[in-house]
């Protein structure tokens, strides 16, 4: 009887071993019925910085016939339609300094005084004065289409003036448009 004991837990032993090779073919073909693993996260957005103002840093103190604003930016006070020789020369160097920035648009903002009573004069008058501003920029070296121009007319605060705004520096005379 030991004999057939022997066999028998043979036989078992047989069983077990070939029950847990089924067992684990059963379990490799069900993990590829399983799906893949999932792509990786892509890495997180980049984080933009705001536009800081871009003063040209090379203008050696205060140009003749150019005045500093605040916030950024020049204003050059014009009665006519052409600039003075001091003036000329001022927004020339200007133009050298502003075309070193490697990027952005120049704009140059262009009010009147008058006349009060007709708005297309006003807007006219104002075109011309920018369109003098940009040609002395242009031939101070600053590339044309890097120039926006914006003839505002006259504003609810009436004044003679041309304001050269570099990248990222605001309007000063977005409130007055608003008016």
């Amino acid at each position: 009887m030991t004999k057939e004991r022997a066999q028998l837990s043979r036989r078992v032993a047989l069983a077990a071993g070939l029950g847990l090779l089924g067992l684990s073919a059963w379990a490799q073909s069900n993990d590829q019925a399983l799906p893949p693993d999932p792509a990786p996260a892509p890495p997180p957005p980049v984080q933009l910085t705001p536009l800081r103002p871009q003063t040209p840093q090379a203008v050696a103190g205060p140009l003749p016939g150019l005045h500093n604003l605040p916030q950024g930016g020049f204003r050059l006070r014009m009665t006519g339609t052409e600039l003075t020789a001091a003036q000329t020369t001022a927004v020339q160097a200007l133009g050298r300094d502003l075309a070193a920035l490697p990027q952005g648009r120049i704009t140059v903002e262009a009010q009147v005084a008058g006349p009060a009573e007709d708005v297309s004069a006003a807007r006219r008058l104002s075109l011309a004065r920018a369109q003098a501003v940009k040609s002395a920029l242009v031939a101070g070296g600053l590339t044309p289409t890097r120039i926006d121009l914006r003839p505002l007319g006259r504003l609810s605060a009436p004044q003679d003036a041309v304001d050269i705004l570099p990248p990222g520096v605001a309007s000063p005379n977005a409130e007055a448009r608003r008016s």
